[in-house]
C-alpha cells in the first residue's frame, strides 16, 4: 500500500516537473505572433528555449513511462479513452520541434511563415488540451466497468474542460512571457513584461472561477474538507501567484519566474490530491475507477522501479538544473543559432 501511495504522489511530481518546465517552451510559443514583430523577435524567442525545449520533453515521456509501469491498467484506458485528444497533442509537439529546425532551411518568406504558424499552433494546442485532459480527468471519465470509453472528443469539451483549457493556457502564457523576459532584452524584453503584467490579472479571475467550479464539478475537495491541513497546497499556488507579481513589480524577473513555477506546482498538486486514491475516475460509476490501489504493478516492480527512479530522477534534475544555469544569460546576437 505505501508503495502504491509513493507512486502516486512520483506520478504527480513527474507531472508538475514536466508542466514548469514545457509550460514555459509552451507559452513562448503561444505568443509567438504576438510577441514577434521582426524576424529577430522571432529567433529570439526561439533561442530563449532553444537550448532546453528538447530536454524538458524528457519529463514527458517520464510521466508518461510511469503512468505504464507503475499503473499499467490506468495507462490502458487513460491512452483508449483520451486517444484522439493525446494523439493531437503528440502530433502538435511533434510539428513544433520539426518547426524550430526547419524554418531556417531556406531563405524564404513563404517557407518561413509555414513554419512560424506550425510553431504556435504546436504550441497552443498542447497547452489546452492539456488542461482539458486534467480537468476531465478531476471531472470524472465516462468509461464503463470494461474500461470502454463511453464518449466522444465533443464529451471532453464541457464548460468545466475547456475552463480547464483556459487555466492551462493562462499558467503557461505567463511563465512563458517570463522566462522571455528573463533571456531577452530591448524591445522584446519589454514588450514580454508588459505581457506577463497584462496576463496576472485575467489569469487571477480565471483561477477564482476554477477552484469555484471545481467545488460543483468534481469530488476534488471532500480530500481537503476531511484533512483541513491539505489547503496549504491550495495556500502555495495562492503564494505563487501572488508572489510573481510582486516580484514582477521590482523587476525581479527571475524571482517572478520561479514564483509562476510554485503557482504551476501547487495547481498541479491540488488536483493530485484532491484525486487521491483516484487515479482515473469514472463518471458513470465510482466502483468503475481505477485507483493507486486496483490499477498498479506489482508490489515487487514497484520496488524495482523506485530504486530506479530515485538514481536517475535526481541524476536528470541535477543536469537540468545545470543545463539552465549555462542558458541563463541574456540572448545576444551571435546566440541566434536557430
Amino acid at each position: 500500500m505505501a508503495l502504491q501511495n509513493i507512486w502516486f504522489l512520483l506520478w504527480g511530481l513527474l507531472w508538475a516537473i514536466y508542466f514548469i518546465t514545457d509550460g514555459f517552451d509552451l507559452g513562448i510559443g503561444s505568443l509567438y505572433p504576438f510577441l514577434g514583430k521582426s524576424d529577430a523577435d522571432k529567433r529570439t524567442m526561439i533561442n530563449a528555449m532553444g537550448p532546453v525545449w528538447d530536454g524538458n520533453q524528457v519529463w514527458l515521456l517520464t510521466a508518461g513511462g510511469v503512468t505504464f509501469a507503475a499503473f499499467p491498467l490506468v495507462y490502458a484506458v487513460m491512452f483508449s479513452s483520451l486517444y484522439t485528444a493525446l494523439m493531437l497533442i503528440l502530433f502538435a509537439l511533434i510539428i513544433r520541434g520539426v518547426s524550430f529546425e526547419f524554418r531556417h532551411k531556406i531563405d524564404d518568406p513563404k517557407w518561413t511563415k509555414i513554419w512560424d504558424t506550425c510553431i504556435f499552433v504546436g504550441s497552443v494546442l498542447p497547452a489546452i488540451l492539456f488542461g482539458v485532459a486534467f480537468a476531465n480527468i478531476f471531472r470524472g471519465i465516462p468509461f464503463d466497468q470494461e474500461g470502454v470509453y463511453q464518449g466522444t472528443l465533443l464529451t471532453l469539451l464541457n464548460p468545466y474542460g475547456l475552463l480547464g483549457g483556459l487555466l492551462f493556457l493562462l499558467l503557461f502564457l505567463q511563465h512563458g512571457s517570463l522566462w522571455l523576459s528573463v533571456r531577452s532584452q530591448g524591445p522584446i524584453h519589454d514588450r514580454a513584461v508588459k505581457t506577463a503584467n497584462g496576463i496576472w490579472p485575467v489569469l487571477l479571475v480565471v483561477a477564482v472561477v476554477f477552484l469555484i467550479a471545481t467545488k460543483f464539478a468534481t469530488g476534488l475537495y471532500d480530500n481537503y474538507l476531511a484533512h483541513p491541513v491539505l489547503f496549504v497546497i491550495v495556500l502555495l499556488a495562492v503564494a505563487g501567484l501572488f508572489g510573481a507579481k510582486v516580484f514582477l513589480s521590482r523587476k525581479e524577473i527571475f524571482k517572478a519566474w520561479v514564483a509562476s513555477a510554485v503557482t504551476i506546482i501547487g495547481c498541479t498538486f491540488f488536483g493530485v490530491v484532491g484525486l487521491f486514491p483516484n487515479l482515473f475516475p469514472s463518471s458513470i460509476d465510482p466502483a468503475y475507477s481505477l485507483t493507486a490501489h486496483n490499477a498498479s504493478s506489482s508490489p515487487l516492480t514497484l520496488k524495482i522501479m523506485l530504486f530506479v527512479a530515485l538514481f536517475f530522477v535526481p541524476l536528470v534534475l541535477a543536469y537540468q538544473i545545470w543545463s539552465y544555469q549555462l542558458f541563463k544569460d541574456k540572448i545576444r546576437t551571435e546566440d541566434m543559432m536557430y
